[in-house]
């Protein structure tokens, strides 16, 4: 989650030169990016939804798709569980002869895909959130459904077909304003078309759920967990906006209408508690399971950063709180009146570091404040920027071929700030194996709870989630007036 309330991003558009800077200066000082109420999505492609033979393209697709996930999670009896209940998925469904492969990837967003050759993706993060073999195979069963339904070849075929018509338009009519108005109208359909791909996907997912014996809840229990986690995760206020606004682009419906979707639709097949869950056998491949960021794509824990796999890192100032995002380490105080952004800049082979600091802002950069330095034993060069609202000090280091930036945001008359830029970038250091190896990921594990033990008690187990007691709860699909059965597994994580 990306820090609330910087300022302006149109004030850094107009400083910053570069455009990937402007997105993520934009979203660093312009406001929290909240995430979707619904991030289960199905990949888009263009590949024909029959299962073939592996063939070289097919196989670069996965490999890129793997590698923007973080790689293959090492996991060998959360996979077997996996493949195991794909495989008693796949007989219940429309098309039983079809095949699927399964790859759990090693990401800790919530999330799982399906290509149209069968394979299925699910990241750790997900697995996590699930809570019992029901709501993982209900997960499972939306995404074959999206391929024995052949979702993403039709609205290929309907994106294609509506560019085509839009590009009529406007070539034999000459009318740009009617191309426009296409445009929208078919942008409109074809997100309606999802919507609707998604709604069909849920309910063909607890037909099949109830087909293969699982509990057919387990899909509007997984749906309405995802819901609480990703309000979780966006903070109340930001969960209340989403729910109440509509995107009439948005590709799919909300989350609240999908749980009660798939509740009606499971009532259609019979009560709760009918059908396996395997709550205790699901939770038992969960343990040890990484939670949060992996150190080799880049960790945060607490005012630390590290990147195992570009060998570098650096500390915050007390009291900031560091968001590692894909494309940016953003951080913010307490008070938000101080801001820091940390990424790596592309392209600038043959470039010199004061090139690449003037390449990436405007002439608002100080042309007597650039200065070469060196920090621990690095290559760096500093820079300042003053505008009306906010001051800028500038940095960018070379290591190991590579060029990253440092960019920390102030309030003018901010006595303060120089002292901690300068102490943020003496921080900025190669690290070693032996640092990546001290930082590892916190963990799940699964522990019984003990006779008088509350939520807040278990809360105060979680040493690697800060006690939270909501997290606790979202995590174990607890609501609010639950309480802790003794003898029974829950979730926590710890360092």
């Amino acid at each position: 989650m990306l820090p609330k309330s910087f300022p302006s991003g149109d004030a850094l558009a107009r400083a910053c030169k570069s455009c990937a800077a402007i997105a993520i200066l934009a979203s660093l000082l312009g406001g929290c990016i909240a995430g979707s109420g619904d991030l289960l999505r199905s990949a888009p492609a263009t590949t024909p939804p029959a299962v073939t033979a592996p063939n070289n393209a097919a196989e670069r697709e996965h490999a890129q798709l793997v590698s923007a996930f973080g790689g293959e999670y090492r996991a060998p009896a959360a996979r077997a569980y996996l493949e195991r209940v794909v495989s008693e998925l796949t007989p219940a469904t429309d098309r039983p002869d079809e095949r699927f492969s399964v790859t759990l990837l090693d990401s800790p967003a919530v999330n799982a895909f399906a290509l149209p050759n069968g394979r299925l993706y699910v990241t750790r993060g997900l697995l996590a959130l699930a809570n019992d073999s029901a709501e993982l195979a209900a997960v499972m069963a939306h995404e074959i459904a999206h391929v024995t339904l052949r979702h993403a070849a039709t609205r290929s075929e309907l994106e294609m077909r509506s560019a085509l018509v839009t590009r009529v338009v406007a070539d034999v009519l000459r009318d740009r304003r009617a191309a426009e108005m296409v445009r929208d109208t078919t942008r409109m359909d074809i997100a309606r078309f999802s919507r609707e791909q998604e709604i069909e996907a849920d309910l063909t997912a607890v037909a099949t759920l109830a087909r293969a014996g699982y509990d057919p809840y387990g899909a509007a229990r997984f749906l309405r967990n995802l819901d609480r986690w990703v309000g979780l995760a966006t903070g109340a206020a930001g969960a209340r906006v989403q729910r109440a606004a509509y995107d009439m682009f948005a590709t799919h419906p909300a989350t609240a209408q999908r749980v009660e979707a798939a509740r009606i639709a499971a009532r259609g097949f019979s009560g709760p508690g009918v059908g396996a869950a395997d709550r205790d056998g699901y939770l038992a491949v969960l343990d040890g399971v990484a939670f949060g960021d992996n150190s080799s794509d880049g960790m945060v824990r607490g005012r630390e950063y590290v990147h195992g796999r570009l060998r570098i890192g650096f500390t915050a100032p007390q009291g900031f709180r560091l968001d590692n995002s894909s494309r940016a380490v953003l951080g913010s105080s307490s008070d938000e009146a101080r801001r820091l952004l940390f990424d790596l800049v592309e392209g600038t082979d043959g470039q010199s570091l004061t090139d690449v600091l003037q390449a990436t802002w405007t002439d608002d950069m100080r042309a007597e404040s650039l200065a070469l330095t060196n920090v621990n034993g690095l290559e760096a060069a500093t820079a300042a920027s003053r505008g009306r609202e906010w001051h800028f000090r500038l940095a960018a280091v070379r290591h190991d071929g590579r060029v990253y930036r440092l960019i920390f945001a102030f309030r003018p008359r901010d006595a303060g700030a120089e002292r901690l830029f300068q102490e943020t970038l003496s921080s900025i250091r190669p690290i070693t194996a032996s640092d990546v190896a001290r930082l590892q990921p916190p963990r799940l594990r699964i522990v019984r709870a003990a006779p008088g033990e509350d939520v807040a008690a278990m809360a105060r187990r979680m040493t690697g989630a800060g006690g939270s007691v909501e997290i606790f709860r979202v995590l174990n699909g607890l609501d609010a007036g639950d309480r802790i059965e003794p003898g029974r597994a829950y979730k926590i994580i710890v360092d």
